[in-house]
């Protein structure tokens, strides 16, 4: 039968596929394999149960692609999943480790932006001498706020860049308006992360591995119609280490000619922009999943986060 692909259903057509996911549900039948669907609301209100009722018992086997979960999450639906005789064929702590920011920093430390992280629970800020701890770090100049997973990027001035460090007043403004905006949302807690300058005119270059291997290059969902291609030598070695069996890297050119890693995520809720070949990603996914992982990915069996 071959993995399942499990997607999110429309909210509103709970037995279709939500839209933003059909090019892929269309790409899977298409190749003869099955297709099922998760109630996202559901599982992020808290009942994975109810959340996967839909998906067959005994399905074996499967691949998810939907919407951001917390590690968390993963790991309710990777449970309620397992209940019903169905394996996601990436493990809790292997989401995890793609999908926050302290899983893939170490493996990834030379070739992306130095971080400090602050950790702390949504609604809290940090204390002022562990700020200004962590701008010291970080040896001043500009910087990006964000949590584990996510920046505010698109209110850029007010809640997520820093055009100096030393000022540590606009510092702990920048950081209040980040977690007053995230809210229940953030994770992990506050991270600095150093602004290195990336050519806008190049855009960023999104790759999903597959076992180690590059299967897709795309262009970011942010900026679609830039699409470079970069050279993955620097970062084939990395994705390997990091021993996750679908992950995205997002590349993007430092002006100084150096291509670096800006983000790392787990490639079941990574967006695939509009018009890329989600048969083609859908083909690596489902050829993967017939064998084991390279010997180089495998990891010991290990206790599920959650």
């Amino acid at each position: 039968m071959g993995a399942t692909f499990i997607f999110c259903a429309d909210p509103l057509r709970p037995r279709r596929t939500d839209p933003h996911f059909a090019d892929e549900a269309r790409a899977a039948r298409a190749l003869d394999r099955p297709v099922a669907l998760i109630d996202h609301d559901a599982l992020v209100s808290g009942d994975p149960t109810a959340a996967v009722a839909r998906v067959p018992e005994g399905s074996g086997a499967a691949w998810y692609r939907g919407w951001m979960l917390t590690a968390g999450q993963y790991g309710a639906l990777y449970d309620a999943l397992a209940a019903r005789g169905v394996r996601l064929l990436t493990a809790p702590a292997d989401y995890r480790r793609a999908h926050e920011l302290p899983g893939w920093y170490a493996v990834f430390r030379a070739a992306t932006p130095h971080s400090v992280r602050l950790p702390g629970a949504p609604g809290t800020l940090p204390d002022g001498p562990g700020l200004a701890a962590a701008a010291g770090a970080l040896g001043g100049g500009p910087a990006v706020v964000k949590d584990h997973v996510k920046s505010r990027k698109h209110e850029w001035h007010e809640a997520c860049f820093v055009p100096d460090l030393t000022d540590t007043r606009r510092l702990a403004s920048v950081v209040a308006r980040f977690v007053e905006l995230q809210g229940d949302s953030l994770v992990g807690g506050v991270v600095l992360r150093a602004f290195e300058d990336f050519d806008p005119t190049v855009g960023e270059a999104r790759v999903w591995w597959v076992d180690g291997e590059p299967a897709l290059l795309t262009a970011h969902p942010d900026t679609p119609a830039l699409r470079p291609e970069p050279k993955l030598g620097f970062v084939r070695p990395l994705v390997a280490a990091l021993g996750c069996r679908f992950v995205t890297t997002d590349l993007a050119l430092r002006r100084d000619g150096a291509w670096r890693v800006v983000e790392v995520g787990d490639g079941q809720v990574s967006d695939l922009p509009k018009g890329a070949a989600a048969g083609h990603l859908v083909d690596r996914l489902a050829t993967a999943a017939t064998g084991r992982a390279p010997r180089a990915l495998r990891r010991p069996e290990s206790r599920r986060e959650g």
